[in-house]
């Protein structure tokens, strides 16, 4: 099957730029030291430190969400770029741990954050989720599809 050749050209859109115009973050209360998973797993403290330089690490409560500290990250972040909610198009969670498999956790944030007209996607890739969440907002701005994309790395 052969395509036939365009009678006349597309017209090309200019090139946008994207920037990046704020960011937020989000961390649980709840501690968790190497002392403590030392109570738990066989390790210790030294044994922790010296392969990963990891002290302590932050844990969510038994009823906060994946969603929940998303929001927390996206209002800071929206408060820092003097956007509201309903101007975002699009947001993107990158995570590997979401509320529930559907509807997408990406739709919690958006009621949590006001952003009534936002089309909502969740990106599930692991550690490299956040970075192909970049790469598609970026891609969803140059295309001319979206103007504002809220970005969001959160796991539980």
């Amino acid at each position: 099957m052969k395509r036939k050749p365009r009678s006349k050209p597309r017209s090309a859109k200019p090139q946008r730029t994207v920037s990046i115009v704020g960011t937020g973050s989000y961390v649980p209360e709840q501690r968790l030291t190497n002392a403590d998973l030392s109570q738990i797993v066989d390790t210790d403290d030294e044994w922790i430190t010296s392969r990963t330089g990891i002290k302590e690490r932050r844990v969510a409560a038994d009823d906060e969400y994946t969603s929940d500290m998303g929001a927390k990250a996206a209002l800071a972040a929206m408060e820092q770029a003097g956007i509201k909610g309903e101007e975002i198009d699009l947001i993107l969670v990158a995570t590997a741990t979401p509320d529930m498999v559907f509807p997408a956790t990406a739709c919690f944030i958006q009621t949590k954050i006001g952003a009534s007209k936002a089309a909502c996607l969740d990106i599930s890739a692991a550690c490299a989720g956040f970075l192909f969440a970049v790469e598609i907002a970026q891609q969803f701005i140059t295309c001319h599809t979206y103007d504002t994309v809220l970005v969001i790395g959160a796991e539980k």
